[in-house]
């Protein structure tokens, strides 16, 4: 958990940037998300509207980001992979993370934006307009919310965790895969006393390095979903691995979080219910 001191974050000057693009992007979004309700009645309104609102929130990073760091190159869920000349950096962002919460006025959702320097996490972004909930990391310097420095939770039995997950849905994923899913989500609900599922696979790593969650496991992510999340929970202490144990998160799509106790256990339950079937 967080310790309770208000220590001032460690901004370097890319990650300052960052935080500067996302709030600019997030004042946008806050004022579309207002417009949300008011579209309700509709049933073909919101969602293109939704779809309008991630595009204009993607092209207010990505033109803040290049007016600051114009050779970065930019991975975003919307329009791929725009290139640069600086081939040591890239940005990695996801302009609405947790779109359906979006579409349906759940104001759970989040900017997501990543900095990789060399192929490691240098800097992260998580940020939630509509609570100003803004999460920042930065490598070797530690994990923040807002003012305040971030540590995962300390609970080292199961039995005591509260997990997260997100649950594949229509048009994502396999049939097996959704077989796969409801074996992992039997084991962990038998071994643990409470899962949820928010919609925002950013904001739910952001909450285990918060202290929030205890574990967090997905599937089927993509780049933009974990690339920021992934460094806040290292940066407050945590472990983040595929689901064989690895590294390779950006490129499988799995991701299992947890703290340094919680981690090997979650892990082993979950690759025990994969071969039960």
């Amino acid at each position: 958990m967080g310790d309770g001191r208000i220590l001032m974050p460690y901004l370097s000057p890319a990650l300052n940037v960052m935080v500067s693009a996302a709030r600019k992007a997030g004042r946008k979004l806050i004022r579309d998300f207002g417009e949300i309700e008011n579209l309700q009645i509709s049933l073909k309104g919101p969602a293109d509207f939704v779809s309008v609102a991630d595009r204009r929130t993607e092209g207010i990073l990505i033109a803040e980001l290049q007016k600051a760091r114009p050779g970065y190159p930019i991975l975003t869920e919307e329009s791929g992979l725009i290139d640069g000349p600086d081939k040591s950096h890239r940005f990695i962002i996801d302009p609405l993370d947790g779109t359906t919460n979006f579409l349906h006025g759940i104001p759970h959702f989040a900017i997501s934006v990543a900095l990789e320097r060399d192929g490691n996490l240098q800097s992260g972004v998580i940020y939630n307009p509509i609570s100003d909930d803004m999460f920042t990391a930065e490598r070797g310097h530690g994990a923040y919310l807002n003012e305040r420095r971030l540590r995962v939770a300390g609970r080292r039995l199961l039995k005591e965790a509260l997990n997260a997950t997100g649950i594949p849905f229509m048009g994502r994923g396999s049939a097996d895969d959704h077989t796969r899913f409801i074996r992992e989500l039997r084991a962990v609900m038998e071994a643990t006393p409470g899962v949820r599922r928010f919609g925002s696979a950013s904001l739910d790593l952001a909450w285990v390095a918060a202290g929030r969650f205890d574990t967090f496991w997905e599937t089927g992510l993509a780049p933009w979903d974990i690339a920021a999340g992934i460094l806040m929970v290292r940066e407050a202490g945590g472990l983040v691995s595929d689901l064989s144990g690895g590294g390779r998160m950006l490129e499988t799509g799995a991701v299992v979080a947890a703290n340094e106790d919680l981690h090997p256990q979650i892990l082993k339950l979950l690759k025990e219910a994969a071969k039960a079937g």
